[in-house]
């Protein structure tokens, strides 16, 4: 009998992918802005990283360096990224300053938003795009239209 599980231990269905410029100096970001702990890494030839996992809360991510012969191709790269990774905390404002503190580039500071959490956004040095988020409000599913309608006409007016 097979007892090897379909989902490893400690893992969730879905594991983001990071590629990087300078995976090395990513993994030291990470562990600054988030708390991220390093679990494993395999190097390549020429200083690069091939694959690594590290753990922010209870979630793996795996990164890469930038490797156009694999496909791996970084933000900074593609100039730019359309994928944000949003990232659940107990404390929103303490992530987010410690984000910008360790090299991240504020995009929105943390604000009390319509759907029940306080989010702020940051992007990395690497390119990657964060919004970090902590929930302060149970919203009724119902309220939620009405609620995305009052945020756009008050954006309408300002």
């Amino acid at each position: 009998m097979n007892n090897i599980k379909p989902i490893p231990d400690g893992h969730h269905t879905l594991t983001p992918y990071l590629v990087v410029r300078g995976a090395a100096a990513a993994l030291e970001f990470y562990a600054k802005a988030f708390a991220a702990t390093e679990l494993m890494r395999l190097n390549a030839p020429g200083g690069l990283i091939a694959h690594a996992e590290f753990k922010i809360g209870d979630s793996h991510f795996m990164l890469a360096d930038e490797n156009p012969n694999c496909s791996d191709i970084s933000p900074q790269a593609l100039g730019g990224t359309p994928v944000k990774l949003h990232l659940y905390v107990t404390d929103s404002d303490a992530m987010f300053a410690a984000a910008i503190q360790a090299g991240a580039a504020e995009i929105m500071p943390p604000t009390n938003q319509f759907w029940g959490d306080r989010m702020g956004a940051v992007t990395d040095p690497f390119g990657h795009k964060w919004l970090i988020a902590t929930h302060i409000e149970d919203v009724d599913p119902n309220e939620f239209q009405g609620r995305m309608e009052a945020f756009f006409a008050a954006q309408a007016t300002d």
